[in-house]
């Protein structure tokens, strides 16, 4: 467990909130691959996105991958309902059944201590900021974050970048 001191050294050394408010530490996700997605509802984005996550999610869920989702309204307002409609929105609309957690902001100050870590660990194109909805994280089974996708690269595109890690003993 990382200490208020320590630097956290991998995904695994994070607490966030669920869409009910609840503490998860990110531990429990120890030896699964994990794709961390900022998502939004009413993106232009969305509907391609959700779409794939859901059939990535399907297709290799029972072999150690798992997508987080995390609502965030910092792009457009994209994503202005509550925690709870959102998680109805994806999970009645886009049968997403992987866990969608707490709204957060992933830019400026009042970032989520998780989305620090993933950008310092993975700057982007255009350095550290998260450009728009969907900006996708893959990380490995060890907590590492081993790439990371822009919001217009379809989750299905990436499968191959997926297996590999999931292949990894």
């Amino acid at each position: 467990m990382a200490t208020q001191s320590s630097a956290p050294q991998s995904v695994h050394d994070f607490t966030v909130k669920d869409a009910r408010g609840n503490d998860v530490d990110l531990s429990q996700y120890k030896g699964k691959v994990l794709l961390i997605v900022n998502v939004a509802s009413q993106c232009g984005l969305t509907n391609k996105n959700y779409t794939e996550l859901t059939k990535l999610y399907e297709q290799y869920k029972d072999q150690g991958l798992e997508i987080l989702a995390f609502p965030c309204n910092q792009f457009g307002s994209q994503e202005p309902g509550t925690n709870e409609e959102i998680q109805q929105f994806a999970c009645t609309r886009f049968k997403a059944e992987y866990p969608i957690f707490d709204k957060v902001d992933v830019n400026g100050s009042n970032a989520a201590p998780l989305y620090k870590f993933l950008k310092s660990s993975k700057g982007g194109l255009f350095g550290d900021s998260i450009k728009w909805n969907f900006s996708k994280f893959l990380v490995d089974k060890e907590g590492h974050v081993v790439d990371r996708y822009a919001p217009t690269t379809s989750p299905l595109s990436i499968e191959e970048d997926v297996k590999k890690l999931l292949e990894k003993a």
